[in-house]
């Protein structure tokens, strides 16, 4: 019997020719990545003392800082300062502050690489199977177990095959693709499951939309969305200059599956999730008359340079309806760069946008851009739960980059295929 991607990847870190879904296997972590809101905490510092243990291997720790960056508040300067001490005294070379999003530093710098397998603590860590690693998020006090081993065990999950044929319509972005999927799927629909995405439509996407599907894999309950590594995976690693060894694994014909979802991209339109689940989803054109007080474009799920080039091409001429506030957040430093030296970031400021720190803030609702009682946003992120971005009485719709710019032009949402 075959084996599934993510099962042929488990094996390879448990030093072993198979596994098969359900076994408890120990693996080898190729690297493990801590942010600041669940990573080094007192506890962690305190019991690897009691322990006299030591960071089994500092350069495949990776620490960033970017869900209180820039810091709101004493209590969040507080904790950004715990975790830069705590990675300077541990000997930890890979920190970034400032920077942006983890995850999409984690790819940026070359530390998820294809057949690899990766922890960290942060749900969405899930978005490093674009690039066909194995890649989930664990507990601080898994992660305690991991920083001093550098192992971890795991249950080999089952395997969900969704499949995506055809061209993707105009006006329809990796977003609509994957809120799609969990529409179908539903939240908990691939709870400690693998959802391997495959088909001609992945095949012909660039990393910046793979990447917008695995990241929201997790929103379905799963353990890791992964797709495999391709000429294309090859291709971004090499024009970013990242050294290192990685192999490229795919799944076996014979492999099994626990289920198959297939689809037809041209049949997809913009779609909508409504309050408060990401399964809540509906065609745009069936959302109805829904004003906005905000649209957000950012999050290391929305704000990568393609998501930011695509709102401005939108934008490009016109401006942000009055009483609307359109945040733009780029997925990192980097992406704020290229797209200031592109003139992306002049064309969404020209329009009426405030661009924003490349942080996660006002994805959850910690800074730079809550909500109040009664207010309503369109984001390109990649949760709407009550409460989400600030106030437990205010609503979030999720929807793609272009979506959240045409909604900002109108005060509304609205089919963004109307300004394209």
């Amino acid at each position: 019997m075959g084996m599934t991607l993510t099962e042929k990847t488990l094996a390879g870190a448990a030093g072993v020719p198979s596994v098969k879904a359900g076994e408890i296997i120990w693996v080898k972590v190729d690297r493990a990545m801590m942010d600041d809101i669940l990573g080094p905490r007192v506890e962690i510092d305190e019991k690897m003392k009691e322990l006299g243990a030591e960071v089994w291997d500092k350069d495949k720790v990776v620490i960033i800082s970017d869900h209180y960056t820039p810091p709101a508040n004493a209590k969040q300067a507080e904790i950004v300062k715990f975790t830069r001490d705590w990675a300077k005294d541990h000997g930890i070379d890979n920190y970034f502050e400032f920077a942006g999003p983890c995850h999409q530093i984690m790819v940026e710098n070359g530390f998820a690489l294809p057949g690899q397998t990766i922890v960290g603590t942060d749900s969405h860590t899930c978005m490093y199977g674009a690039l066909g690693a194995f890649s989930t998020g664990i507990g601080s006090t898994e992660m305690l177990g991991v920083l001093v081993t550098g192992e971890i065990w795991l249950k080999v999950p089952e395997t969900i095959k969704v499949q995506w044929d055809g061209v993707l319509p105009k006006g329809v972005m990796a977003k609509d693709v994957i809120l799609k999927t969990i529409g179908k799927i539903g939240h908990a629909g691939a709870t400690y499951k693998a959802i391997e995405f495959v088909g001609t439509t992945i095949d012909q996407m660039i990393m910046d939309e793979r990447m917008a599907i695995t990241n929201m894999a997790v929103e379905s309950g799963a353990k890791n969305g992964i797709m495999a590594a391709d000429a294309t995976t090859e291709a971004y690693i090499k024009s970013r200059g990242i050294a290192g060894e990685y192999e490229i694994l795919s799944s076996d014909p014979d492999a099994v599956y626990c289920e198959t979802h297939s689809f037809v991209a041209e049949d997809l339109e913009p779609v909508v999730a409504c309050p408060h689940e990401v399964d809540n989803v509906k065609n745009i054109s069936e959302v109805g008359h829904v004003t906005i007080d905000q649209a957000y474009i950012g999050s290391c799920t929305g704000g990568r340079y393609h998501d930011l080039k695509m709102a401005a091409e939108l934008l490009k001429g016109k401006k942000v309806a009055r009483g609307v506030r359109l945040l733009v957040s780029p997925a990192s430093k980097e992406v704020w760069d290229e797209c200031s030296r592109d003139g992306i970031l002049k064309t969404l400021s020209e329009a009426g946008a405030v661009i924003l720190a490349s942080s996660c803030g006002a994805c959850l609702g910690l800074h730079s851009g809550a909500l109040a009682p009664g207010e309503v946003c369109l984001s390109s992120t990649n949760r709407n739960f009550l409460g989400r971005m600030g106030s437990k009485d205010s609503q979030v719709y999720l929807a793609s980059p272009i979506a959240v710019a045409a909604a900002a032009i109108e005060g509304r949402i609205v089919d963004p295929r109307k300004y394209l």
